[in-house]
């Protein structure tokens, strides 16, 4: 099954080679959520479709610890609490209890769970016990329109072995990402704004191509220092571009 898709994976993604998601513009601040439109091209206002975030602060590092992207950080470790790092739900979000886990830490079988073929759930779980997985801190909400957002933080022990991960298993650089519950085939985000970008990020995104199911499914990994993240939206009827690239946006601050 996977094959068919991979084959049409390739034919469609000669039409959207031209995408390259480069890490291409300034930082984009934490007032983004009640910035103006002309402050970030690309990302409408609140009236046009943003959700109402609260004001986003990082977790104090540990004293003497430096950030993630620190030149003096080799490694690329987050060292404040994981768990600290993901993005709270907006205002009128029901927040889904279930992802919280154990402690606040999801189960690595939990978060394999979201992939929808049995082979790729097992080979990617062999690929996280191999690249050392320490953590899976997640949070999930579903909006008043039925948009549900599932985020899922993945710690490793240094940048590099993230990267590694994100690179050669999920991310475009590959043939084809691992199939989503819910999402048949999904195409790279022709609606990403560049400019809002996170320096020192990688990113790819994804948005599942007509004819969808009920649902539509948008999706993106980050790769940040130690973490790599996966963000996922989806709605009947169709997933919103500007609330996704909101909420991609954000989280990728908080792993800067």
């Amino acid at each position: 099954m996977r094959k068919d898709r991979r084959a049409l994976w390739t034919a469609l993604r000669w039409t959207a080679a031209a995408l390259v998601f480069a890490a291409v513009g300034a930082s984009t601040a934490y007032g983004l959520t009640r910035a103006e439109r002309t402050d970030l091209p690309g990302l409408a206002t609140a009236s046009d479709g943003r959700w109402d975030y609260p004001e986003l602060t990082r977790p104090p590092l540990p004293s003497g610890r430096p950030g993630p992207l620190d030149t003096a950080n080799k490694a690329g470790s987050h060292y404040a609490d994981l768990r600290a790092l993901v993005l709270p739900a907006p205002k009128g979000a029901r927040v889904d209890t279930a992802l919280r886990g154990k402690d606040g830490w999801l189960p690595a079988k939990d978060f394999l769970s979201v992939y929808a073929e049995k082979e790729d759930r097992e080979d990617l779980g062999a690929k996280l016990a191999d690249h050392g997985l320490r953590h899976v801190a997640a949070r999930g909400w579903t909006m008043p329109d039925g948009t549900r957002t599932r985020i899922y933080l993945l710690q490793f022990g240094s940048a590099t072995v993230a990267e590694d991960l994100y690179r050669n298993e999920l991310s475009h650089t590959i043939d084809e990402p691992p199939a989503l519950r819910g999402a048949a085939l999904s195409v790279f985000d022709e609606d990403w704004p560049e400019q809002a970008a996170v320096p020192g990020e990688n990113r790819s995104l994804y948005v599942e191509s007509e004819p969808y199911g009920a649902e539509q499914v948008r999706q993106a990994y980050l790769s940040a220092g130690d973490v790599v993240a996966l963000v996922t939206q989806s709605r009947k009827g169709g997933a919103k571009a500007v609330p996704f690239q909101q909420t991609v946006v954000l989280q990728g601050e908080l792993l800067g």
